[in-house]
């Protein structure tokens, strides 16, 4: 073998393999490390965005914009566990009765508010066209579709819970909803949660794992839509 040949083969041989940040935790921790980065820099320290909208702090949020955002959320919740029970693949029926189901919580509120007298608003856009994207990318792509579910189920346990508390301390006399509720310990589910996704991922080849972490920013893209109802 010519002298060029031996050192070109040695110097491949010792190229260390890619890491990509979060992989040697498993993939969950790899989907956790790209969206906490698509975060602003006032909701995480990993965050890398410029907010777009006042903090949190500063929202002045009505009863008829949150009816909005939770009518909406209870169609992409409506949609994923529809999705997760008809399992168009295999792997989705590994995502059944997780207990972070949310769309029987989101029912029972949406009651309590009528009781007290609120008309209940029709979904609108945004979680209309975010029900239809699951729907579609469901059925032949489930690497991109797990990627959703994955970032709105474990979202809303983080920053969804902190921003039902301060909407509820400024309109709702702190009254906690059933929608920021589990039954059982939540960091038991998920924690089971994320063990199933490092199983499943564990079959995808490193392209289909690189194609779920590009769909993150248009997960962010649709729930903040959604969120942004609050506002109105």
């Amino acid at each position: 073998m010519p002298y060029k040949s031996v050192v070109s083969a040695t110097t491949t041989e010792k190229q260390p393999k890619k890491r990509y940040p979060g992989e040697a935790k498993g993939f969950v921790e790899e989907m956790r490390f790209v969206a906490m980065k698509l975060h602003t820099k006032d909701q995480a320290k990993e965050g890398e965005k410029e907010a777009d909208v006042q903090p949190i702090m500063k929202w002045e949020p009505s009863i008829q914009g949150y009816l909005r955002f939770l009518v909406d959320s209870k169609v992409v919740y409506d949609t994923l566990e529809s999705i997760i029970e008809k399992a168009s693949y295999p792997s989705y029926v590994e995502f059944r009765n997780t207990g972070l189901e949310r769309s029987e919580k989101l029912a029972k509120d949406l009651e309590w508010f009528k009781e007290q007298g609120h008309e209940i608003p029709e979904p609108s856009a945004p979680g209309l066209s975010y029900a239809h994207y699951l729907e579609e990318l469901s059925e032949k792509d489930p690497q991109a579709f797990l990627c959703h579910f994955y970032n709105v189920y474990f979202a809303h346990t983080a920053g969804g819970r902190m921003i039902g508390k301060k909407v509820a301390e400024k309109i709702l006399n702190s009254k906690e909803l059933e929608f920021y509720k589990w039954d059982g310990d939540l960091s038991q589910l998920l924690n089971n949660v994320r063990e199933t996704l490092n199983r499943v991922a564990e079959s995808w080849s490193r392209e289909e794992k690189n194609h779920c972490l590009e769909e993150t920013e248009k997960s962010f893209k649709h729930s903040g839509e959604i969120l942004r109802l609050i506002l109105l």
